[in-house]
Order: C-alpha cells, then sequence, then structure tokens
C-alpha cells in the first residue's frame, strides 16, 4: 500500500515478469490519470473472468482509475460477481465474509489512521445489492451512523447473479427472474435515501455510460471519506445474463435505465462542499459573492 509496491528492487529489474515491468513503468501509480486516457497506460484492472459484455467490469475499471491515489487505497469486498475482478487488480483487496465488509472496512480505516497519521489511506467498498443492501444490511447502515470514514460502492445489477438469478432487495418490483419465477412482490429498497438519513455526506447514483461522470463522483466520495465522513455511491451494473440482455445491448441498456429510473443524483452535505472547494479547489463549491449595491438595478 505505498509505491514501494510497485518499483524494481535494486538489481531485480530484469527478472521480473513482463506484467509487473509494464505496471511499473506504464501504470498509474503516483501519477495524475484520467479516464479520458484510458487505453495509453497499463490499468490496473485489464483481465477478469467476469461474463461478456459484463457492465460492471466497465464501471470498475472506470473506478479504479478514479481512485486518487491507487497506491495509498485498499478495496474491500465480499462474495459476488465484482469480487471476480477486483482480487485480480494491482490495489490491495481484502475478501470479507459474506456481508461483514462494512464491518472489516470500518476496523481496516481506523487502525490505518492510528498507523500513519494523517497521511490518507483511503479504504473503499465495493460489493454488490445482495451484500450491501441485504445480507450485510446491518453493517453497512451501522458504518453510516457512526460516520466512518471511507467509501461505499454498490455495484447494483439488481440480481444475486453469481448464484443463479435469486431476486435481491434490490430487484425492481415485479421483475421476473430464473430464480425468482413469480416475480419480485415488494419495491426496490431505497438504499439513497436510507443513505441520507443514516447521515452519509456524499451520496450518488451513476451508470458506467458517462466515464468521466463516473470518475467525477468517485473522485469526490474518495476525498470526502478521508476527512468529512461516509460516502456512498450506487452504480447501476446490469447482469446481462440473469436479464437476458444481449451483449452489444448492454450500454444500450444501461442508458435507458438511466433514462427511466436511474437518472444521475447527487447530494453532497454542506460540511463536504466546504471541505472541497477549502481543500481541494471545487469552484462550484466555493461560496457565491454577495452581490454588490451598485449590482441591483433600479436601486434609489
Amino acid at each position: 500500500m505505498s509505491l514501494d509496491y510497485v518499483k524494481f528492487t535494486n538489481g531485480f529489474e530484469k527478472f521480473m515478469p513482463k506484467e509487473y515491468r509494464d505496471m511499473v513503468e506504464h501504470g498509474p501509480f503516483g501519477k495524475k490519470i484520467s479516464v479520458s486516457q484510458m487505453g495509453s497506460f497499463k490499468e490496473i484492472l485489464e483481465e477478469h473472468p467476469m461474463c461478456a459484455g459484463c457492465a460492471m467490469t466497465l464501471f470498475i475499471r472506470l473506478a479504479m482509475i478514479a481512485v486518487p491515489n491507487p497506491e495509498d487505497t485498499i478495496m474491500v469486498g465480499t462474495a459476488g460477481c465484482g469480487r471476480l475482478a477486483i482480487s485480480q487488480a494491482a490495489i490491495p483487496f481484502v475478501y470479507g465474509n459474506y456481508g461483514d465488509q462494512n464491518g472489516v472496512a470500518s476496523g481496516l480505516s481506523r487502525g490505518l489512521r492510528l498507523r500513519f497519521g494523517d497521511k490518507p489511506k483511503d479504504v473503499v467498498v465495493m460489493a454488490g445489492d445482495g451484500g450491501t443492501a441485504d445480507i450485510g444490511f446491518q453493517q453497512v447502515l451501522h458504518s453510516w451512523f457512526r460516520k466512518e470514514r471511507f467509501t461505499t460502492i454498490m455495484l447494483d445489477n439488481e440480481v444475486y447473479g453469481n448464484t443463479g438469478g435469486q431476486e435481491s432487495g434490490m430487484t425492481s418490483r415485479g421483475a421476473v427472474l430464473k430464480m425468482a419465477p413469480l416475480g419480485k412482490k415488494f419495491e426496490k429498497m431505497d438504499m439513497l435515501q436510507m443513505a441520507k438519513v443514516a447521515g452519509c455526506a456524499y451520496v450518488a447514483t451513476v451508470v458506467p455510460n458517462n466515464p468521466r461522470r463516473v470518475e467525477s463522483v468517485i473522485k469526490k466520495a474518495v476525498l470526502i471519506a478521508r476527512e468529512v465522513g461516509s460516502t456512498y455511491i450506487q452504480a447501476y451494473t446490469s447482469c446481462n445474463i440473469e436479464y437476458a440482455i444481449p451483449t452489444d445491448k448492454v450500454m444500450e441498456d444501461a442508458k435507458n435505465v438511466e433514462n427511466d429510473r436511474y437518472q444521475f443524483t447527487e447530494y453532497v452535505s454542506e460540511e463536504a462542499k466546504q471541505y472541497l472547494a477549502e481543500r481541494y479547489g471545487y469552484k462550484e463549491f466555493l461560496p457565491k459573492p454577495a452581490a454588490s449595491a451598485g449590482a441591483i438595478p433600479n436601486k434609489a
């Protein structure tokens, strides 16, 4: 979890595997890389065992590029499709028992602050809807109430895709799945509202179609979590297998879903706005200058 992980030990450079050499020479560690530069550098995640056309994989790639300091980041996850890719990325990954990822992240985040003081060591939870909204819900909610300083990202494919297609709390009402042939009987859980009520300083929804937007929300969420408190991102990452979406229609589906029921939303607390403006120069969150008397029309 530092640049020491991604450099050559003197005298060993010529013996290192090509993948490692590429990561040291062309990877994003210690550099300021944007998603607009995808394809021009060695990515943190390039090979994975996910299904062809998986939108979740694209989102994870974008998220990995967007984290502000990958060399100082630890990912935490749990059972589910996403961990198949996350665990093969060049960022340290902690694989918790099913549903305990936010509990693990809480302890990890606190321990890193004790060990490294004020030096940023980012913890990012990335887990599916089953692990976040169902099995891990208790620990997720309590980490938010405690204002634990790490980011939680839900990979919302609206199904238990890794185990054959059971409905999850995030499945839309009425959806029929292989392992839920009668259709979902109740509404999709409103995790966004629960995150706000629990006190998250930043809450956003995204789809992977807009890489710059994904980059923007990831950066803001991670930076805010360093000092202000918990942050939450909910990303629509469709399961093209369980929802029978043709591979070449995955991005079209994401766009349609975004227009229909997954519009981009962003909530930033006032404390987080002030922090981003003062610490990281986010101009959109700077206080608006008061209008001068001379600017008031028809003033007597």
